[in-house]
């Protein structure tokens, strides 16, 4: 009961904390630029003054910030499904297969190569209708909407798969969303700094975070990660859309899966027939521009590992740089 409360109680801090950034995210916005640059930086740190409140008011009104807030490393323990370990020894404990069951499978997700628990499963699935337990309790919307559009374009089902994966692309970028934004949350801060390398490492720390929501949030498929999972989806949505004859939308999604895979040279000809062909289906230039959602993830994500890489060049000891690389592989490999 306790670890099933507390897997509730994280997700419930998780939650509170992506509301409370995305509902304050307008409220630093610097006011209109006052003549003079010198004048800038007051503009911008007025910005963050006005967000800070806000996130102040907005936690003092929900249950989650009530309580003395977990560390950082104990959080982290929760996102690798370090619970789920324990959840499964405590069900099997209490003869309560099927939940044991789904949480070893849970777990062996993100720690494919423990041994521990790749004899477990090995044990569960010997036990008779085993199979049918063996389920993702961390299993997001967008990826069961994706499994479907998969299943649906693998039968020829086109418009079944266009409207599933329509469906799954949207609800991807809001986990995403909420993802970096939950990553702004509270830090422990154990050294003095200057005011500029003090803000710095704090965003460095939000900035290491975010840059792991797109791998966190990767669906991972009979066993297997969905490489490129947003360019995946675009590639699928283009073959599916040109099949119904759809020639826009497959123009536009061709587009976008070019953003984040420029050097494929299937969709590279892709794009060229569909140029080719612009006058026979009514296609305009701006149909073959990515779709809003598409660049907005691509520079989002690509900005934010820029400034991550600068930061491990030019502002972190070469210790902290090493730590962060073998944390972060560690956490890949889990």
């Amino acid at each position: 009961n306790y670890l099933e409360i507390s897997m509730r109680l994280y997700r419930l801090l998780r939650d509170s904390e992506a509301f409370c950034h995305h509902n304050c995210s307008t409220a630093g916005q610097p006011p209109p630029a006052s003549a003079g640059a010198a004048l800038e930086e007051l503009r911008l740190l007025s910005g963050v003054l006005r967000r800070a409140q806000c996130l102040r008011r907005c936690k003092q009104g929900l249950p989650a910030f009530r309580q003395a807030q977990p560390g950082r490393d104990l959080l982290e323990e929760f996102q690798r499904r370090e619970p789920y370990k324990y959840l499964q020894f405590a069900y099997f404990k209490a003869n309560n297969l099927p939940k044991a069951i789904a949480a070893a499978h849970t777990f062996l997700l993100k720690h494919p190569d423990d041994e521990m628990m790749q004899r477990n499963m090995a044990y569960y699935k010997s036990i008779p209708d085993a199979e049918e337990h063996i389920k993702d309790l961390e299993t997001k919307p967008y990826e069961n909407l994706f499994v479907r559009a998969v299943r649906a374009y693998n039968g020829d089902n086109w418009q079944t798969s266009t409207s599933d994966m329509e469906l799954a692309l949207p609800d991807f970028f809001k986990a995403y969303d909420d993802c970096i934004a939950a990553c702004e949350g509270s830090r422990e801060i154990t050294d003095f700094k200057d005011f500029y390398l003090s803000i710095a490492d704090h965003y460095i720390e939000v900035l290491g975070c975010k840059v792991q929501c797109e791998s966190n949030l990767t669906p991972i498929i009979g066993g297997f990660v969905v490489e490129k999972f947003v360019a995946t989806m675009y590639h699928y949505l283009q073959f599916a859309y040109y099949k119904l004859n759809d020639m826009k939308n497959a123009a536009s999604c061709a587009a976008s899966y070019l953003l984040f895979d420029e050097k494929d040279e299937v969709m590279k000809q892709n794009m060229v027939y569909y140029q080719y062909h612009k006058d026979k289906w009514g296609l305009k230039e701006e149909d073959f521009q990515p779709r809003s959602e598409a660049v907005r993830y691509h520079n989002i994500t690509t900005l934010q590992l820029e400034m991550y890489e600068f930061a491990k060049e030019h502002l972190m000891d070469d210790d902290e740089v090493s730590f962060l690389e073998i944390n972060s592989w560690s956490k890949n490999q889990q």
